[in-house]
């Protein structure tokens, strides 16, 4: 964001309760998070971007599969607009939307994505 990222504290948290299975937890500051972001930052930033994926991640997580679904979607379609189809950022969203879909049973739009 800026030099002081008022973002950064909340974001390492929220990866942290993900890292421990607290979806609880970690799910509101991820939504904070992004929303403070576009925001701040607008719709097209990488660190949106990133938050963006995270929070579709950490849906998929909790088993919020239908909520994560759409925003992976967002992320993907965002990513291949600002990084390109080959960026590391973008081949995330990629192997993350394909992994919703499987979880979806939508192993149809799941397996040309992996």
């Amino acid at each position: 964001m800026t030099a002081i990222d008022p973002t950064a504290e909340r974001n390492a948290r929220a990866h942290q309760y993900s890292q421990e299975g607290r979806g609880d937890l970690a799910i509101p500051l991820f939504e904070e998070v992004l929303a403070d972001r576009v925001r701040v930052l607008g719709t097209d930033h990488p660190e949106t971007l990133a938050s963006r994926n995270n929070l579709a991640g950490a849906y998929w997580s909790a088993g919020r599969v239908g909520e994560a679904i759409p925003l992976f979607e967002e992320a993907l379609a965002d990513r291949v607009r600002v990084l390109g189809p080959d960026h590391p950022d973008t081949l995330a969203s990629r192997n993350g939307l394909a992994g919703a879909y499987y979880s979806a049973g939508r192993l149809g739009e799941a397996i040309p994505l992996f």
